[in-house]
């Protein structure tokens, strides 16, 4: 018989095994007279097991994430879980509540990891999650959307030389995983410093809800659970294929004018070849933004309006781009198939 889990203890509360509780950590007010805090939720199975932890609204407007949590914890198979979930939805209250990216002293959360306990407001909220979360988890799943007004392609970017870190990022199912450089400041950093092998998943835009994107991040979760024993393995569906991307880099505006794009999010293309175009009001100059190499696009603008420099499309470089467009084409219609008017206001429970 596995062994029954102790109770968990997190802000200042205990959490039997086999039940879950809604709790919440205390923030620094921004008057006497606003008191806010950060709401989380534990699940604590039964047995015995790991310490997963899910983050999101990291940058308050990025709320794909907060959606992908909400469907995790309706779903079924967490009555069976060994181990412990902590769901940390929406990290950044402050920009939450003001449809900013932003904390109000207009610093980005994510570059004030691990923070401190007498900082900068930022850097109390980063202090107040990495102890009172990060510190009582064996591993972390940071969910993220694109930036204002960008679209993200659903991928994994994590620190892939790190053997474990890999091999979660396979279990979650996403045909492209970037082994992305870890930051100063970010959540992944501190993460890692302190021994926490971590994902981050980008999918979607800022401010608007994607439905492949949250059925894709609910069953990225869930593999990466099955993955680490804390639910039965799935035998019926396959885990598909995650390819690494060599490199990645924004493609940027060469001049100022109105953007008509030729490519979507997910397309193939190829070095030099032609992404749009960018043209004056009058329709006398048209600049061709081209390609720097061949690859997929994995991020993208969505505003017509550019100015010169302006990021315009985000393209990762393969060895084998047409075996990831390939992959793509599997994953997404796999994803799009099961697609019902339900997933676009209730959750997918299976």
């Amino acid at each position: 018989m596995p062994d029954r889990q102790a109770p968990f203890e997190i802000a200042g509360e205990t959490v039997p095994a086999g039940t879950r509780r809604a709790l919440t950590l205390d923030l620094p007010g921004q008057s006497a007279y606003t008191p806010l805090s950060m709401p989380i939720y534990v699940v604590h199975g039964r047995t015995a097991g790991p310490t997963l932890f899910l983050s999101a609204a990291i940058h308050g407007d990025e709320i794909t994430g907060i959606d992908v949590i909400r469907r995790v914890l309706r779903t079924k198979a967490l009555a069976r879980m060994r181990g412990t979930l902590i769901c940390a939805p929406i990290v950044n209250v402050f920009g939450y509540s003001n449809h900013t990216r932003y904390l109000p002293d207009r610093r980005d959360l994510n570059r004030s990891f691990p923070g401190s306990a007498t900082g900068s407001l930022a850097a109390r909220v980063a202090h107040v999650f990495i102890t009172e979360v990060v510190r009582r988890a064996s591993h972390g799943i940071d969910l993220h959307s694109g930036a204002n007004n960008r679209t993200n392609l659903p991928h994994i970017r994590a620190d892939l030389d790190d053997p474990e870190t890999e091999r979660l990022a396979r279990a979650f199912g996403t045909p492209i995983a970037i082994n992305a450089n870890l930051r100063d400041g970010s959540l992944r950093h501190a993460a890692r410093d302190l021994g926490v092998p971590i994902l981050l998943y980008e999918a979607g835009e800022a401010l608007r809800f994607d439905p492949l994107a949250s059925r894709a991040g609910v069953r990225g979760v869930l593999g990466v659970m099955r993955a680490l024993a804390m639910l039965p393995p799935e035998k019926k569906r396959k885990t598909p294929e995650v390819i690494e991307a060599v490199a990645s880099a924004w493609v940027r505006a060469p001049c100022s004018g109105l953007l008509h794009s030729s490519v979507a999010l997910g397309a193939r293309v190829e070095k030099g070849g032609a992404l749009g175009l960018v043209g004056d009001a009058f329709g006398e100059a048209d600049a061709t933004v081209t390609s720097p190499y061949t690859g997929i696009v994995v991020g993208r603008t969505n505003l017509p309006v550019v100015n010169e420099g302006d990021a315009l499309y985000h393209i990762a470089r393969f060895n084998d781009s047409a075996g990831v467009e390939s992959a793509l084409e599997t994953w997404q219609q796999d994803h799009i198939e099961g697609l019902t008017l339900a997933d676009y206001v209730e959750p997918d429970l299976n």
